[in-house]
């Protein structure tokens, strides 16, 4: 699926620039060809034309679209108003079967919550279950895991902070990219 993905990005390009988690697969994967110049940039920029909205979490009610500014937000905007959530969609959660990501604080627990749809089969039910439990800095917390067999998209909702690097003076841009390149390393292993 990934390597599909880059080589339709790819296609009939003279230059095309990558992300590291990009540009590194497609260098270790022999994908480049003499006709496209792939460079390497900052992952920073990756999401500035991300689509993003917040909405109450109670009634999914809209709060407001946002714009770039807002990815430089600290996460710890979501504890200051508990009652929103972040809806990001961007055209690099295509590239790796994520439809969405949604974003926000547990009211419970006070831990930062995601949640996404990944579009991978039914049947890496268990690799997806054992890349959590083995990648997780708490492999004791909860990975929620549920597949639905009409959409075929596996919804899979955990706590940030169980991801290496998590912490807590992250913006919102370096959280989305925390939870992009953990998924992007398990599409890339199965």
């Amino acid at each position: 699926m990934l390597k599909e993905s880059l080589q339709n990005l790819m296609k009939n390009q003279s230059k095309v620039e990558l992300y590291p988690e990009e540009y590194d697969f497609v260098i270790n994967n022999g994908l480049t060809n003499s006709d496209t110049e792939v460079v390497k940039i900052d992952g920073k920029s990756r999401f500035l034309d991300a689509y993003m909205e917040r909405s109450n979490k109670e009634t999914e009610e809209f709060l407001g679209e946002e714009n770039a500014n807002f990815l430089n937000e600290p996460i710890t905007y979501f504890k200051e108003h508990m009652n929103e959530f972040l809806y990001m969609e961007s055209k690099w959660f295509t590239l790796i079967g994520i439809d969405a990501i949604s974003f926000e604080v547990d009211d419970l627990f006070g831990t930062y919550d995601v949640m996404l749809g990944l579009k991978i089969q039914k049947k890496f039910s268990s690799q997806l279950r054992d890349y959590f439990t083995q990648h997780s800095e708490d492999p004791e917390e909860p990975v929620d895991l549920m597949f639905d067999a009409q959409e075929g998209i596996w919804n899979i909702n955990f706590s940030l902070h169980t991801l290496p690097g998590f912490r807590e003076d992250m913006t919102v841009a370096e959280a989305y990219q925390l939870v992009y390149s953990f998924i992007f390393s398990f599409v890339q292993t199965i």
